[in-house]
């Protein structure tokens, strides 16, 4: 799947304190790479879109699809592919940020594990071919302007749960001058289910990242502790936060469905 072609938004680059950002010619910073350590997750709102991996079994965390709607600056596709070593499709329509993750973010050539596809995520998510075919989908969808999700409605989310299959997960950053985190969230629970959807704190910089689960049965406390333990061990990233941050959506959006 390609997407038509068009005059695209061009990828721009910066760099500051050995960090390389990438922007859609604004001074919106679309992703992230500290230079000399690619695979490390630079951007917290990045890290923290890792959530699900709290509700994934340990010996599960390396295994499935993982599909990234949005590549920004490739972060969460290396460190699937690369880290946690699952097989990775990233979707992205822009083929200019493409081109800047291979030349200047680390972004691999397609093989076996890994395929980026030059297209329309909202395509992607409504081919019946991608039906029940991700364990788990990140979410991070923003044209140059940052000003809300371009994809943000009911009949998207429902889309995004029929790529998950039973026990999938989904992460989604919800953040933008002009979005509503309880729109959104509310579209999203009132596909996912309200016992499915749990939201983190906001970061500093205002992102708030959502995660849906298909059909998952929360574990117990001392369980999510232990999780949070090893993903911190295994990964450096700091889980133990995350579950302190975790949260039911507000009793606002529950009262609404």
């Amino acid at each position: 799947m390609t997407a038509k072609k068009r005059n695209w938004v061009p990828a721009t680059l910066s760099e500051f304190d050995g960090v390389r950002f990438l922007h859609l010619d604004s001074i919106w910073v679309q992703g992230a790479m500290r230079i000399r350590k690619p695979d490390q997750l630079e951007l917290e709102y990045i890290q923290r879109m890792c959530a699900w991996m709290l509700w994934r079994d340990e010996a599960e965390l390396g295994q499935g699809h993982a599909v990234q709607l949005g590549l920004g600056a490739a972060a969460l596709t290396r460190f699937s592919l690369g880290q946690l070593k699952m097989r990775t499709t990233a979707v992205e329509i822009n083929p200019e940020v493409i081109a800047a993750c291979r030349q200047w973010f680390r972004l691999p050539h397609d093989d076996a594990r890994l395929e980026v596809v030059n297209g329309d995520a909202a395509r992607w998510v409504t081919d019946d071919a991608h039906l029940q075919t991700a364990n788990v989908l990140n979410v991070d969808l923003y044209d140059h302007e940052a000003e809300s999700p371009v994809l943000d409605d009911e009949d998207f989310y429902a889309a995004c749960r029929g790529v998950l299959s039973d026990g999938g997960l989904m992460t989604v950053n919800l953040f933008g001058r002009s979005a509503s985190f309880a729109r959104s969230a509310l579209r999203i629970a009132r596909v996912f289910g309200s016992d499915q959807v749990w939201s983190l704190a906001p970061t500093k910089e205002g992102n708030t990242v959502v995660v849906a689960a298909r059909g998952v049965q929360v574990p117990h406390r001392d369980v999510l502790e232990l999780r949070a333990a090893n993903i911190e061990s295994r990964f450096s990233l700091p889980a133990r936060k995350w579950l302190r941050l975790v949260r039911p959506l507000p009793m606002s959006i529950l009262n609404a469905l």
